[in-house]
């Protein structure tokens, strides 16, 4: 009866091992409340804004509805856009779609500065290392707790971008191939947020401390976007055509090139090369994203080998 008795029955490592996770995400809400705060506040501010634009919709379009070009006899469309409703529509969805498509920016200084650099500089990382927590377990928490907040915010914000654009009239909305209005209207933002964050893990890891390495992330997503947005309309192979009479093509189409009188081809993209040349743009946002990471895991690894 004694030897039964004597001592309970171990824990097995398994059951133990989630209390460790919950702790590991417990410790990065923590250490960054303040962050989340403002992310949880900004993403409902914007999502509330976004339905309010929605509901200026109907009566923007009501407005361009009564527009023209000149010679028809109607006013103006560029007149018509002072109206208020209009004016608010216009510009709300445009300061939307512009701090959508810079997501990267701030995710980048951040993610560089507080979320490694800042650790790494104070120490509280190999605080943590010492205490069970291995350096790629560390890390790995460190990433994926704003991974999965970013994603899910950033992409419920382009879904009711989206929403709010209705039927995407040019004349309200802007046209699909504007830069700020390509990346906000599909999952580009999501990829661009992602990689931001990706980059200025890395930047964090390079510099281990935490001005240097905000000014670092932000300055390799600065790279990223510009490098992309010089070169999308090369992302998809475009629609040539000869010269022979000089045909306007639909303002739908993005034309890339026009040397008409020269002899040269017109280069363009129609509409439909938007989904391709976004997904194209997503892809290579994400391959970025991913060698990011590895390369700070690998850092990492090396570090602390």
């Amino acid at each position: 009866m004694s030897a039964l008795t004597a001592a309970p029955a171990a824990t097995p490592p398994s059951s133990r091992a989630p209390h460790g996770t919950r702790g590991l995400l417990c410790t990065v809400l923590r250490l960054h409340r303040p962050a989340l705060i403002v992310w949880v506040l900004a993403s409902a501010a914007i999502a509330g804004y976004l339905i309010r634009l929605y509901a200026l919709g109907d009566e923007a379009r009501a407005g361009m509805s009564v527009c023209g070009s000149p010679g028809t006899g109607l006013p103006l469309c560029s007149a018509v856009d002072a109206i208020t409703a209009d004016e608010t529509y216009i510009g709300g969805l445009s300061l939307m779609a512009t701090a959508l498509s810079y997501l990267v920016f701030p995710v980048a200084a951040w993610a560089g500065a507080a979320l490694i650099g800042r650790e790494l500089e104070n120490g509280t990382a190999d605080l943590a290392w010492t205490q069970s927590v291995t350096p790629t377990r560390w890390l790995a928490t460190r990433l994926a707790v704003p991974a999965v907040l970013i994603a899910s915010g950033t992409g419920v914000l382009v879904l009711l971008h989206d929403w709010a654009r209705q039927d995407g009239d040019p004349n309200l909305t802007g046209d699909w191939y504007y830069p700020d209005v390509f990346l906000a209207t599909g999952p580009a933002a999501v990829a661009y947020a992602l990689a931001g964050l990706a980059l200025g893990a890395l930047a964090g890891m390079l510099a281990r401390r935490a001005l240097p390495a905000a000014g670092l992330g932000f300055g390799a997503a600065l790279v990223l976007y510009n490098a992309l947005d010089h070169f999308r309309e090369d992302l998809w192979p475009q629609v040539t055509r000869p010269d022979p009479t000089r045909i306007e093509l639909p303002r739908s189409a993005w034309q890339t090139r026009n040397e008409w009188g020269t002899g040269w081809p017109s280069s363009f993209h129609p509409q439909s090369h938007r989904w391709p040349l976004h997904l194209m743009e997503t892809g290579i946002v994400l391959a970025v994203a991913v060698a990011a990471t590895a390369a700070a895991f690998a850092l990492l690894r090396r570090r602390t080998a």
